[in-house]
């Protein structure tokens, strides 16, 4: 059964609590680990072509490489919501309802432009 995200939230919270990480774990710092670890992930790709990519995605070692660092951006961002009492769910759904409203279906779909090109 997959863990909803108050669960996940509660296994970071346990694992960091374990080792004593809270004096780490402020919103600079947080947004470091997370723009370095999503750096992380970008370099898995960086300079592969579309054949490559697809190589990656279907080698079973490489792909595990990139959900390791996919857990660890999630682990971050997790953990940034938890330490800053923010509840992913909701602001996650109210960003869908903002976009929906910069991106509507009849103009958005099937094109890659940002809203204020559409």
């Amino acid at each position: 059964m997959k863990d909803n995200i108050s669960n996940l939230e509660k296994l970071v919270k346990e694992f960091c609590e374990e080792r004593d990480w809270d004096q780490f774990h402020n919103p600079k710092d947080l947004s470091i680990g997370i723009s370095t670890e999503a750096n992380e992930l970008l370099e898995l790709f960086r300079f592969k072509s579309r054949k490559d990519i697809e190589h990656i995605m279907n080698n079973t070692n490489k792909k595990e490489k990139v959900e390791n660092e996919l857990a660890d951006i999630l682990f971050f961002i997790l953990r940034f919501a938890q330490m800053n009492d923010i509840d992913l769910e909701n602001i996650l759904k109210r960003k869908i309802k903002i976009n929906n409203e910069k991106y509507p279906k009849d103009l958005a779909k099937g094109n890659n432009k940002k809203y204020n090109e559409l």
